[in-house]
Parts: structure tokens; C-alpha cells; sequence
């Protein structure tokens, strides 16, 4: 994509909406840890209230579904004509699950291709796992459609 930094006030305001404004990805916790013109990492906290009744309890996969449609859809954001005013749309999204999540979840979002009207994004997931430490846990995929506003 490029190499061009994101100003601070765009950084905060996508940070400000996730983490405090929007209610479902705020409910469950979500933090922006980074984000760069091309890729964001977005993170949930492990909670009880999350997991599956498995023994060990561990993270039900729709919170890795999320990070990974939400990711993707964000990361695409700075290449719109007007990022705040534009919008972003799943077109399809495809989640491969690879092991059980014990811990946090953290996704990773890159672009893989900004197009004018549609956008594609690829996702890692990563977690604590019940035995073998921090590894990934899923890995994504998703089509988006690009509304330049």
C-alpha cells in the first residue's frame, strides 16, 4: 500500500470509537493496539462471560470471527477517498479456525488489495492455547465493499 503515516487524530478517533463508542466491540473489551495506513491489530481480553463450557473453558469462536471482519474492514478504511465519511461493507468473510483460544485474542489485519469499489483483507489471530503457549488460533479473510462517500 504505502508508506505514508496515519495522522494522530485519525489514529485516536478510530481508537475512540472501538474502544469507548461502539457498543458491541466496546462491550467486549476491544483495544487497538496498532494501526498503520495498511494494517491494524485489534485485541479482546479473555472473559469468562466469552468462553465456551469446555475444560479448560476457551474463547468462543465468534469473538475471532469478529476481530477478523472487523479488522479486515478497518485496515481498509485509510485507503478511501474521505476515511471517515466513506464507508465499508462485508461482502464475504471466511474464518479458518486452528486451535482452541485460552486467552486473549489478537488480530492482525493487512490489506491485501484497496480497489475503488471493493477491498480485500487478510487476518492472523493469535491466542494463549491450553497447552502450547501463544500460537495461532485462526486465520481469515475478507471481501469488503468501499464506498468512497
Amino acid at each position: 500500500m504505502s508508506d505514508e503515516e496515519l495522522p494522530p487524530a485519525a489514529k485516536q478517533f478510530v481508537q475512540r470509537h472501538i474502544e469507548e463508542e461502539h457498543g458491541y466491540l466496546s462491550w467486549l473489551g476491544t483495544t487497538v493496539e496498532e494501526f498503520t495506513y495498511d494494517s491494524i491489530t485489534l485485541r479482546v481480553p479473555y472473559d469468562d462471560k466469552l468462553t465456551n463450557p469446555t475444560s479448560p473453558p476457551t474463547m468462543h469462536g465468534g469473538v475471532a470471527a469478529t476481530l477478523i471482519d472487523t479488522a479486515g474492514g478497518i485496515a481498509l478504511r485509510p485507503s478511501l477517498e474521505d476515511p471517515i465519511a466513506g464507508g465499508v461493507a462485508t461482502i464475504n468473510l471466511n474464518v479458518n479456525y486452528l486451535r482452541r483460544a485460552a486467552g486473549d485474542v489478537t488480530a492482525r489485519a493487512e490489506v491485501i488489495r484497496a480497489g475503488g469499489s471493493v477491498g480485500v483483507s487478510q487476518v492472523a489471530v493469535e491466542s494463549e492455547t491450553p497447552n502450547d503457549g501463544v500460537k495461532p488460533v485462526a486465520v481469515g479473510q475478507g471481501a469488503y465493499r468501499l464506498f468512497q462517500g
